[in-house]
This record gives C-alpha cells, sequence and structure tokens, in this order.
C-alpha cells in the first residue's frame, strides 16, 4: 500500500512541477507534502526519490530536495542515448525473442491500441512501458537491459509530456506495430531503425518538449 501510495504522489507532483506549481530550484518540504497529500513522510520520501531517478528533482545532503529541469542539450543528449540503446535492444531481440514474448508484445499493442481509442494519454503511457520493457528483457543480454531501465525512469517524465502532442499516439501505436512486425521477421536491421525513430527525439516532437519546461519555468 505505501508503495502505491508512494508512486501515486510522485505521479501527481510530476505533474504539478511540468504545470508550474514548483518552478525550477524551488525546494520541495518533506513535512509540507505529508500534510498536502495527508500521509506520512515514507511514502514522501519515496516519491521523491523515484523523482530523483528521472532527474526532476537533485536531492541535496543536508539541505534538501530541489526541482531540477535540465537544459536543451542534456535532454537532447539523453534522448539520443535512450534511442541507441533501444536501438541495440531491438536488434538483439529480433533473433532472441521467444514466441511467447512475440503474443506479449501484440497484447501490449492491443491494451495501447484502446487507450488510443478513448484518449488515455496516462493509460497509454502505462501500457508503453511495458511494450518497452519487454523489449528489453527479449534482448537477451541483462546489462543492457537494466541500462534501459535506468534511462527510461529518468526520461520518463519528459517520454510521457511528449506523448500529449496532437497525433503523437497514434503515430506511437504505428511505430510499435512496425517494431513487432520486424521482430516476427527476425529482421534486426529494421527493428533497431524504427525504435531508434519512435525513441529519438526531434523536430516537432524537440519543441513542443522545450515550451512545455520554458512553460514551467516562467
Amino acid at each position: 500500500m505505501e508503495r502505491k501510495r508512494a508512486e501515486l504522489i510522485a505521479d501527481e507532483l510530476e505533474s504539478l512541477i511540468f504545470q508550474g506549481h514548483y518552478k525550477d530550484g524551488a525546494r520541495l518540504d518533506e513535512v509540507q507534502l505529508a500534510e498536502k497529500f495527508e500521509v506520512s513522510r515514507t511514502p514522501i520520501r519515496e516519491a521523491l526519490q523515484r523523482l530523483s531517478l528521472s532527474g526532476l528533482v537533485e536531492q541535496i545532503p543536508r539541505r534538501g530536495v530541489f526541482v531540477r529541469q535540465p537544459g536543451p542539450v542534456e535532454l537532447l543528449e539523453m534522448f539520443e542515448v535512450m534511442a541507441e540503446l533501444e536501438a541495440a535492444s531491438a536488434r538483439l531481440a529480433a533473433t532472441r525473442i521467444t514466441d511467447e514474448a512475440l503474443a506479449e508484445l501484440h497484447a501490449a499493442n492491443a491494451r495501447c491500441e484502446e487507450a488510443v481509442a478513448a484518449q488515455d494519454y496516462d493509460g497509454y503511457y502505462q501500457e508503453n512501458a511495458q511494450f518497452h520493457a519487454m523489449l528489453y528483457r527479449q534482448s537477451g543480454n541483462s546489462f543492457l537491459e537494466q541500462e534501459c531501465l535506468r534511462l527510461y525512469r529518468r526520461l520518463q517524465p519528459f517520454r510521457r509530456v511528449q506523448l500529449r502532442l496532437r497525433g503523437r499516439l497514434k503515430q506511437s501505436m504505428s511505430e510499435h506495430k512496425m517494431v513487432v512486425a520486424a521482430l516476427e521477421e527476425g529482421d534486426g536491421a529494421k527493428a533497431a531503425d524504427v525504435i531508434r525513430t519512435h525513441v529519438a527525439v526531434q523536430g516537432e516532437k524537440f519543441h513542443h518538449l522545450m515550451a512545455s519546461l520554458k512553460q514551467v519555468a516562467e
């Protein structure tokens, strides 16, 4: 129960940060947050730890926890690395993925489609996260899997917000299907290319992200 509550609080704080309720550099006080969410300080600490992994906040010893928004260059560099790590996962998975895992990816895509039809951004993001986690696992490389998961957690709030760009849900869904088709064909190069494009933040997606961060800073 405490773990689930901490996750819900982390999601709410993430939204409040993006909505500008907490500006860049603002201190997040555990006591005040515990009162706000009517919980003990334990789930607050866990929520802040989760946000720290994503890079949205910075924990400074003996000073506290502060909101931290990455600059455009840092954010672009992280997405470049994420795209290449996922491309490597897809390339390896093309020759290692099991029939059972392919069936699970199809099932995840079906749930994603339901979320697209309902314009359920949060629901889509949750199923999307499962899709990517399965892809990392099927690379058959545990070190690569852990590195992907680590960076995915750090980029989580930014990957979530870019899904709200007009038409992005349907585009993302189409790219998911192309990835699975390439995996079924055993075409590692194609799977890598598609997932690289899927993850990379370029053009309109990057401008949308930067506009979101700018709104928070103002």
